[in-house]
């Protein structure tokens, strides 16, 4: 009787692909959300790649099977990216009943990561496409850095689609608590980090099916890594600050949705912001930036807001970024979420900036009639009666002290929102949000962490004020100097450098991001052109026979 062999490491991946996938996707997801094992994130999507390099390769796996097999894998990863919304029940400040806020979160999470798979799984069969060509399929070694190249195409789609996509899931920030590895991004992008992230991976997955190539591929892996560690560590060492330093304070009243909108709690608010700011400018404050809407009123409408933050303004003596309503138009119910800049001299600037990206179902609810008939409860998450208006234009704030750039919240996940607020001669750059929806989950660490990529991209200090947290201020290399953890009451008052930094990927823009995409494009397209090709010759010798 003849012992069993044992399985190699292809059939083990043909045979197990349905449990790898969703489990490689979960793992994967895990080193994203979790930036203190960021270190894993550089080898954590092996055994998924091994999945797809070996059945994206295997003419005999139809695409619908790949398509599939791209579900089994982004659902679960997104699904973990997107868990945060577990946090939000229930939704009392929404009115709703705990049903109906079980829909809504339910929805929000299941359904919004599986929105955000429909369009990922499709690298699979891209993969496929190019992968079964007659030049790439000879060309192996290339397949892990095609897939790298699709997976930043994904990020790059997923910040240009309007608000079908959502950058969340930014590899990137799995990097936040290891700034080294994040400097390159201020050469090409947070893009580059995924791609450098996902080819590492896929260079050792590639080492595991093809040992002969093990010294290569490992070599290969070990520059990609290991050299952009070292560019960061060079980087990090040889940039001084420059520009006026001053003193910016960003307050965190720890006030959540609830307490802001709740009845009878304005003056509570109203005090806690007010107190935190005059013992920020006895501090020194020379600046102070307040959270998204942490006043949920309108200064248009009501004069008491008006009053009340210049006033305080006056009595501190410094200016003061105030996160509330403005009026869209004379006669119209609708809103802008802005952010106004109350002076010390008892008046309210001239430029107002107005959130250029609403929050879907939030703030606004896309194809608001079907949403109503499909799923009702979604579309009463967003307690206001209109719905909320993008902002048009990046504006600057010209102060005494210097020129700021303003971001509100879900604008500072959109790298071209801060670069046009550096265009527009912002030295600084301010991010007022309300994370408090997902009180202290991973939520608000991974978006403060966006802040983080903005801040590298733009070689720009960024001071951040989040209404329940986190709130902070990033210097340019992306370093945390001070910050606040999610639901503390307090302020981070901290040194910032008014920079004229003029960082590579500000001037050559998203050229990375792009060159992948065309790389994409020409290995997918190059198969289909040669088999019409091969199709129009073999008719017309067929035909001339």
């Amino acid at each position: 009787m003849t012992a069993r062999q044992p399985m190699t490491l292809r059939e083990i991946v043909t045979k197990w692909k349905w449990i790898i996938l969703p489990t490689g996707g979960i793992l994967f997801a895990l080193t994203v959300i979790f930036p203190q094992i960021g270190a894993f994130e550089w080898i954590a999507l092996i055994p998924s790649l091994w999945v797809i390099l070996t059945l994206t390769a295997d003419p005999t796996v139809k695409y619908r099977r790949l398509y599939g097999l791209g579900l089994c894998f982004f659902w679960p990863f997104y699904a973990v990216n997107f868990h945060w919304f577990l946090y939000m029940y229930p939704l009392d400040f929404a009115g709703m009943t705990h049903a109906a806020s079980a829909v809504v979160v339910g929805f929000a999470c299941l359904g919004l990561s599986l929105f955000q798979a429909l369009g990922a799984a499709l690298l699979f069969p891209l993969m496929g496409a190019a992968t079964r060509g007659k030049w790439l399929s000879k060309h192996t070694l290339l397949h892990p850095i095609l897939f790298a190249c699709l997976w930043t195409a994904l990020e790059w789609w997923q910040a240009h689609s309007g608000w079908s996509g959502v950058p969340w899931a930014r590899l990137a920030i799995g990097q936040a608590e290891t700034v080294l590895h994040l400097q390159s991004a201020a050469i090409f992008g947070s893009y580059f980090v995924t791609f450098l992230i996902v080819a590492v991976n896929g260079l050792l997955a590639y080492l595991f099916l093809h040992p002969k190539k093990r010294v290569l591929c490992g070599a290969l892996a070990a520059a990609l890594c290991f050299g952009n560690l070292c560019f960061g560590a060079i980087r990090m060492a040889s940039l001084k600050d420059e520009g006026p330093a001053l003193q910016a304070a960003a307050i965190q009243g720890n006030k959540g949705s609830l307490e802001n909108w709740g009845s009878g709690s304005m003056d509570a608010v109203l005090k806690v912001y007010g107190d935190l700011s005059r013992k920020a400018a006895a501090e020194g404050a020379e600046i102070i930036v307040w959270p998204e809407t942490c006043i949920p009123a309108n200064i248009d409408r009501q004069a008491w807001v008006y009053e009340y933050v210049t006033n305080l303004s006056r009595e501190c003596g410094v200016p003061i970024l105030c996160g509330l309503f403005t009026r869209v138009e004379e006669g119209s119910e609708a809103d802008y979420n802005s952010i106004v800049v109350a002076l010390p001299d008892g008046t309210v600037h001239d430029t107002v900036y107005n959130k250029r990206n609403p929050v879907p179902f939030g703030e606004f609810v896309p194809f608001r009639n079907l949403v109503m008939t499909l799923v009702p409860p979604l579309a009463e998450i967003n307690t206001l009666a209109e719905d909320i208006p993008a902002g048009e234009d990046s504006v600057v704030f010209d102060l005494e002290v210097g020129q700021v750039g303003s971001l509100i919240c879900f604008d500072s996940i959109y790298e071209r929102n801060a670069f046009d607020s550096i265009a527009n001669g912002a030295r600084l750059l301010a991010v007022s949000t309300n994370d408090s929806w997902f009180t202290d989950s991973r939520g608000v660490w991974m978006h403060h962490a966006q802040s983080q990529l903005r801040a590298i991209e733009t070689g720009r200090y960024v001071v951040r004020s989040a209404n329940t947290g986190v709130s902070s201020v990033i210097n340019d290399r992306g370093e945390v100097l001070e910050s606040l953890a999610p639901l503390k009451t307090g302020y981070v008052l901290e040194e910032v450098h008014l920079s004229d930094r003029v960082t590579v990927y500000s001037v050559i823009g998203n050229v990375f991001a792009c060159a992948c995409i065309a790389l994409c494009a020409a290995a997918t397209l190059y198969p289909i052109c040669e088999r019409i090709v091969n199709s129009i010759v073999t008719k017309r010798k067929t035909e001339r026979n």
